[in-house]
This record gives structure tokens, C-alpha cells and sequence, in this order.
């Protein structure tokens, strides 16, 4: 009799409890949204604007003030977000206290492409339209790139990789017959690379000849340094 006593009493605080839940679930539902909170996660300056943001959020709503957060749809929020050709990913969430809270992740752009028109070639290997708001400080890439996309986009992948050349280059030539040039900052001469194969041989050996020279203070008396040969690095001078 004790032991089913206990039980019943068991069940009259659990029943409590659930009963004090769902009280508490409903009141907290049917608060409002007071502020909406966007934080971009990324280390890359706003290619999109808040503005932007929160109209994505709230869509038809004049005022987020106005919007019950039973009536929030957290999920469809999110999926409007990275439907934006500037975020890569997006979560979105609402407080206890009211706060309509999204952590944006921007896509990062490792070059941009000249075409018509133009546009920037992401961290992912994809297309990324130009924004509107900031213009990103990446390398311009001109010529046939179009001709073996992929090899293009490996190349530039191994350069955005490297600190040196992440830094230094600020051009790439994409010749017709599938070569490359490459153009360096503050520098006057040219950097042939020839094809694609082998990039990565070819790079080292161009930063081993370029810190060799740096220490010569010979860098100003070359035209052209040509990689096209894996076993030697060629250079032309003024």
C-alpha cells in the first residue's frame, strides 16, 4: 500500500511538472520577437547588409516587433538565408528572452574572373557573383580560364593555400593554349608557368630562385621568370 502510495505521488509531481512545462511553453511561444541579433561567423568584411539580412528574415513583416515567435519558422528562415548567392551557411535561432538570433557564414572569394560579367571564384571551386557592398582583394584572372575550368580552379586553390603566394600574386593569364602567367605585386617581371602539370614543383622551385634573389638584390634586373621546366627555373633579364 506504502509503495503504491508513493507511485501515485510520483505520478501527481510529474503530472505537475509537465502541466507547469507546458504553461510556461505556451506564454513563452506567444511573446513576441523584441530585437533581432545577426552576427557574421566568417573573417571576411559584409559582402551582404544587415538590411538585407533582415528583410531575408522577416520577409513581409514591417517590423519584427510585430511577429510571435509561434509563428516563427526557424527552419524556412534558414533556407532563405542560404539561398543567397553571398552565404555559404546560415543558423538561425530565437531566445527565451525574445531575440531573433542569425550566425551567417559568408562564402570566401580566392580570385576574381573576368567575364562578362565578372565574377569571383569561391574557397568551394564555384561561381560567386560580385557584391555590391565590398570589392574582396583576391587575384584578377584573365584569358581563356574557360578552357579547363577545373585545372584553373586547382591552381588557384594551391596558390590561396601558400601565404607567400597568397600575398604576393595579383594576376593570373590564361593563355589560349592552356599556359599560365603570372603577375606578382610590386613586381615588374612576368612569371611563365607554362601548363597546369606539375604546379606544385614549379612553384617551389620559383620561391626557392625568389628568395635566393630577394638576398642577391637581383629581383629588379629580371623580365621574365620562366617554371615551364620542372628541373630548372629560366630567367631573362632586363
Amino acid at each position: 500500500m506504502k509503495r503504491s502510495w508513493n507511485f501515485i505521488k510520483y505520478l501527481l509531481v510529474a503530472a505537475f511538472v509537465v502541466f507547469l512545462y507546458s504553461i510556461t511553453s505556451e506564454r513563452n511561444m506567444k511573446r513576441k520577437v523584441t530585437k533581432v541579433d545577426i552576427e557574421f561567423v566568417d573573417e571576411n568584411p559584409p559582402f551582404i547588409t544587415l538590411n538585407t539580412v533582415n528583410k531575408l528574415l522577416i520577409q513581409s513583416q514591417d517590423n519584427v516587433t510585430s511577429i510571435n515567435k509561434e509563428a516563427l519558422d526557424l527552419r524556412e528562415m534558414e533556407n532563405r538565408l542560404k539561398k543567397n548567392p553571398m552565404v555559404r551557411d546560415a543558423q538561425v535561432y530565437v531566445s527565451v528572452d525574445g531575440v531573433l538570433g542569425a550566425k551567417i557564414e559568408q562564402r570566401t572569394p580566392i580570385a576574381r574572373v573576368a567575364g562578362s560579367p565578372d565574377y569571383y571564384l569561391d574557397a568551394d571551386g564555384k561561381m560567386m557573383p560580385l557584391s555590391e557592398v565590398y570589392t574582396a582583394r583576391v587575384p584578377l584572372v584573365i584569358g581563356n580560364s574557360k578552357v579547363n575550368f577545373k585545372k584553373a580552379t586547382e591552381l588557384l586553390f594551391k596558390i590561396n593555400e601558400d601565404p607567400f603566394l597568397k600575398n604576393s600574386l595579383i594576376g593570373l593569364n590564361f593563355l589560349a593554349d592552356g599556359s599560365v602567367v603570372l603577375q606578382l605585386r610590386k613586381q615588374e617581371f612576368k612569371v611563365y608557368l607554362g601548363q597546369v602539370e606539375g604546379v606544385e614543383k614549379k612553384l617551389q622551385n620559383f620561391k626557392a630562385f625568389y628568395k635566393k634573389s630577394k638576398e642577391d638584390n637581383t629581383l629588379k634586373g629580371y623580365k621574365l621568370i620562366n617554371l615551364e621546366y620542372l628541373s630548372q627555373v629560366v630567367a631573362t633579364k632586363l
